[in-house]
């Protein structure tokens, strides 16, 4: 026997409709990527020049199941393009700017996108590869008249002109939750880019796990600043969950250095932000260095690689900000754990609380963890033992966009390729990446237990650690420092900062101090460059 409730299906478009009638005046703050200034539209127009968007997509001949390539920074344009590319059925391609100019047309036109949304920032980019691009049938650009320039690409038209053509009398689609919504490639660290496509139930479910109380604990009080890119990884989801909840959004545009991000923090009232490591590591430098302050934050949120401790403690210690370490991939749209503090652990204070901050929490409702050995035996959650960690769940991917390849076990769960203890209590830490954990006379040593150390030096900015070649133990680990400015920390100085707090056989073996270290578009540390570098490196003795 079935239920008798309304069939109603999860699709995206309700969630905008739902920030329109209920929160209509909130707003929505871009800085614009042409000249800096502040725009302010709120959800009621947000719509409506979303519905402008699917009308005049469909004259473009787009329909259910074409693939829309964005390549644009955080802003109201960015946003009304996902609601109003999705509300005809149409799949929002999310290209990473960040990306080598040959992967994007790689993806682009493995995606076959029929148009490109672009900002004035990435067109000199576009014209150089645009015969590389043959699906894309015209470029719209994210501007107007007036801030347009000369440029070669197919059609192009700014898009304020383009969006003119078309009145928000429109009716949004009519179709399955399970219709495909967004499309978004994997930075492409294991072999080339996979592509994961979202659908509008997948998105609307994991929009609504976000928001939990228990996770990013979203409200129509709040004021959001995602830093964190539309194109990078479905923007963990605050495109939908903010909308959802009514709570304001702050986009920052192009400019992301810790002085831009700080004026917007304080001049619009920010209460909750997002990003990767290395964009609060900017943004505290610059407090540090102005003895700034953080009047209204009281969240951050930080993924996408581990968060050092330094930088919790930093957050927390200095400013009186809460630091939420989260985890997640592509594949998972992507939040995946969430280190929120259960009943459990609620007498936790001092250090035994940012023992526990560390880790990168338990998961949603709407995922479920496995741990197994390398043969697919379940390991116990004891939080000592070291195992594959596999996920499932209706946000997480079942397959590759045209891809054959079997990407789940006997199960149903997918591989992150992560190395990770669960504790009793359902917390996850990731030691490492299956491909980056160090093996030392059959023992593994965790490079981000060791990274994460290393940052707590005061004279260390960023940190790598990656195994070396050895005659005995296989590998031994190395560790690369990115000294902050005018500091040099010696091998000597950084192996008794960490002597005691690690086992003796985890101490890097060498110390190397380098400019910089090399990231992915996303912003991890790409280990794979590192060890192309150092990879006729030998260690001392």
């Amino acid at each position: 026997m079935l239920g008798l409730m309304q069939n109603w299906p999860l699709l995206l478009h309700r969630i905008i409709d739902h920030a329109a009638i209920q929160h209509g005046t909130r707003e929505v703050v871009t800085r614009a990527v042409e000249d800096g200034t502040l725009r302010r539209r709120p959800y009621a127009e947000i719509r409506s020049r979303a519905l402008r968007v699917a009308k005049r997509l469909q004259r473009e001949g787009i329909g259910i199941g074409d693939r829309v390539a964005t390549l644009a920074w955080n802003s109201d344009r960015h946003l009304e393009l996902w609601y109003g590319i999705s509300g005809i059925g149409a799949i929002t391609h999310t290209v990473n700017p960040r990306l080598f100019p040959e992967q994007i047309a790689w993806i682009v036109s493995h995606a076959e996108d029929r148009l490109m949304f672009l900002d004035l920032t990435f067109v000199p980019m576009i014209e150089a590869i645009q015969e590389k691009l043959p699906s894309i049938a015209r470029f719209i650009i994210l501007t107007d008249a007036a801030h347009m320039q000369p440029c070669t690409l197919r059609g192009a038209v700014p898009y304020e002109e383009w969006l003119a053509e078309a009145d928000d009398d429109f009716a949004w689609a009519d179709f399955d939750e399970n219709t495909a919504a967004g499309l978004c490639y994997t930075s492409g660290t294991t072999g080339g880019p996979k592509g994961v496509l979202y659908s509008h139930r997948s998105n609307v479910l994991h929009a609504l796990a976000c928001a939990a109380p228990d996770y990013m604990g979203l409200s129509s009080r709040d004021t959001v600043m995602p830093v964190v890119p539309l194109f990078h990884a479905n923007s963990w989801s605050l495109a939908y969950s903010a909308p959802m909840t009514g709570a304001k959004l702050v986009m920052p545009g192009a400019k992301l250095d810790g002085p831009s991000l700080h004026q917007l923090l304080e001049d619009e009232g920010v209460t909750m932000t997002a990003a990767v490591p290395t964009v609060w590591l900017g943004l505290l430098q610059h407090l540090e260095g102005t003895n700034g302050k953080l009047s209204t934050l009281k969240r951050v949120v930080i993924g996408g690689s581990a968060c050092p401790r330094a930088m919790t403690e930093a957050f927390e210690r200095k400013y009186g900000v809460t630091v939420a370490h989260a985890w997640g991939m592509t594949e998972m749209s992507p939040l995946g754990s969430f280190c929120s503090v259960k009943p459990v652990y609620q007498e936790l204070e001092g250090e035994k609380l940012y023992d526990l901050k560390v880790k990168q929490g338990h998961p949603p409702f709407t995922v479920e963890f496995r741990l197994t050995d390398d043969a697919g035996r379940d390991l116990p959650w004891d939080g000592k033992t070291f195992g594959r960690l596999k996920v499932r769940g209706p946000a997480v991917a079942g397959a590759y966009f045209k891809r054959d390849e079997e990407i789940l076990d006997d199960l149903g769960f997918f591989d992150t390729g992560d190395v990770a203890t669960v504790d009793p209590a359902g917390y996850m830490q990731i030691t490492d990446r299956s491909k980056d954990v160090i093996k030392s006379g059959g023992e593994w040593i965790s490079s981000i237990d060791l990274e994460n150390l290393a940052v707590g030096h005061p004279d260390v900015a960023e940190a790598a650690v990656i195994g070396v070649a050895h005659p005995k133990w296989d590998e031994r680990p190395l560790l690369v420092i990115v000294p902050k400015a005018g500091r040099t920390p010696s091998k000597d100085e950084m192996l008794a900062f960490m002597t005691g707090k690690i086992a003796k056989w985890w101490l890097p073996d060498d110390v190397v101090l380098v400019e910089a270290i090399p990231h992915t578009a996303t912003g991890k540390i790409q280990k794979t460059a590192l060890r192309e570098m150092f990879k006729d490196y030998r260690l001392p003795g």
